[in-house]
């Protein structure tokens, strides 16, 4: 059975700095109709960083949604014409102060059930320190974590970031080769 929804039509009701939102109709497989409301992003990237002495660089900021604060991995928005390595790239040097070879592992829908946002997450090993250019409305902090320490931040529900989450299940896991 083909599970394609067909647009029907579509209205675009938010245009916003990092969303818009669209309400649409359509035509489902069984020939009926429903209404889609749909989160369009830009996208994204998240950067693993691994230190030379196999820990991980991770940050602290407050985030309104959630009101509170989180441990994440340094990540960010695509900006207008910019490579999801440009940005790993960026993000990256501006939330850590850090520079170093990234690699590409995958991609992934963060909430396809709503959202169109395509999040590209990266490795960063060779890590050099520099200095941070943190946006001015970023406020956080930086810490370096083992993997023990960041096991048991994750299994004692201390992170609670979905990206984070699913870059450090990697590294438990080993699935990954730095």
């Amino acid at each position: 059975m083909d599970k394609k929804e067909i647009t029907l039509n579509s209205k675009k009701i938010y245009n916003g700095r990092i969303i818009d939102l669209k309400v649409e109709e359509v035509l489902l497989p069984n020939g009926k109709t429903a209404g889609r409301e749909i989160v369009e992003h830009r996208g994204a990237v998240a950067v693993l960083p691994l230190t030379k002495d196999g820990k991980v660089i991770m940050v602290e900021q407050y985030r309104k949604p959630a009101e509170q604060e989180l441990w994440e991995i340094p990540a960010g928005k695509l900006e207008q014409d910019e490579t999801p390595e440009e940005c790993a790239r960026r993000e990256l040097e501006e939330e850590t102060g850090y520079k170093g070879h990234i690699r590409n592992l995958f991609g992934f829908y963060t909430s396809p059930g709503f959202s169109n946002e395509f999040l590209y997450l990266y490795v960063a090993a060779d890590l050099v320190r520099g200095k941070q250019h943190l946006d001015p409305d970023e406020f956080l902090d930086i810490r370096e974590f083992t993997v023990d320490e960041l096991k048991d931040l994750a299994l004692s529900g201390m992170i609670k970031d979905a990206k984070t989450l699913i870059a450090i299940e990697y590294l438990f896991t080993g699935w990954m080769e730095p």
